[in-house]
């Protein structure tokens, strides 16, 4: 199979555990992108925290794309226009908020390039890390947020997010979109936005066929992007739920898991 497009997670996927990109992975998908296949970047991530990553990759000399905030936003490298942006009203932001504090979790979201919130915690720590963020603490999270936003996270111990996890499926079930990241991250995104419908969005665009797309990732908001893709592979230090669902299992990320998709169904096929 002649594979058109490879489409990759970010953190623990794409990134070692130092949050590097590997020199092997690094040749791999320029030489990807040289045969004229697209390595499009998909994450939970801000498009802001996304940049460093991309350029890094020669995105925006290849024409390729970015999925931000599980595929909330999908933005044309090149020309760096958005092309696809799917929202959470004001409304439904402060519901949420409300929800929150019901729950007793943290929670958080993004204005502009900024991350808000109420309370710093240390997952919004880890999240203004990851991103390289500012985190801006505000006295009221709702009188803040007065535009549409992308996505908000909930954060807290792993074992009572997952909790809360399943009771605000069922409660906001076709309303909006609940799933872990992370043990510690629950994404709240409009109800139409996934990293799968994200991705039938951008090949739609693109004119590309489901069966020439690879999707990588280790996340259960990974999940959609790979049973959607023609093969959906998951990484070596996925859970294991993440990896019965997959087509293929690859090496970890610390062991060029990605390189390895890439030199055994693009490179192979040179």
């Amino acid at each position: 199979m002649n594979y058109k497009m490879i489409v990759l997670d970010i953190d623990d996927t794409l990134l070692t555990d130092q949050h590097v990109i590997s020199q092997r992975t690094k040749e791999a998908l320029l030489k990807a992108q040289d045969m004229g296949v697209k390595v499009v970047l998909a994450s939970g991530r801000p498009t802001f925290a996304m940049h460093k990553i991309a350029e890094e990759l020669l995105l925006h000399d290849y024409g390729s794309y970015v999925l931000s905030f599980n595929g909330g936003i999908i933005t044309d490298y090149q020309t760096k226009n958005n092309v696809y942006e799917c929202t959470l009203t004001k409304e439904q932001a402060h519901e949420l908020y409300e929800i929150s504090k019901k729950h007793n979790v943290f929670v958080h979201t993004y204005v502009e390039n900024d991350i808000i919130t109420e309370q710093g915690n240390q997952y919004t720590d880890i999240e203004g890390q990851l991103t390289g963020m500012q985190i801006k603490e505000v006295s009221s999270f709702t009188e803040h947020v007065q535009n549409d936003v992308v996505k908000l996270l909930m954060l807290e111990d792993p074992e009572k997010l997952a909790q809360v996890e399943k009771i605000l499926q069922k409660e906001l079930e076709g309303k909006i979109s609940v799933m872990r990241s992370k043990p510690f991250f629950l994404e709240l995104t409009n109800s139409e936005v996934d990293k799968g419908k994200s991705l039938n969005h951008l090949i739609q665009i693109l004119g590309i066929r489901q069966d020439e797309v690879i999707a990588v990732g280790d996340g259960y908001n990974d999940l959609p992007m790979i049973k959607f893709a023609g093969l959906g592979v998951a990484m070596g230090n996925a859970p294991e739920e993440i990896k019965q669902q997959a087509d293929y299992v690859t090496a970890t990320n610390n062991e060029d898991g990605v390189a390895e998709v890439v030199e055994k169904f693009i490179l192979s096929n040179k």
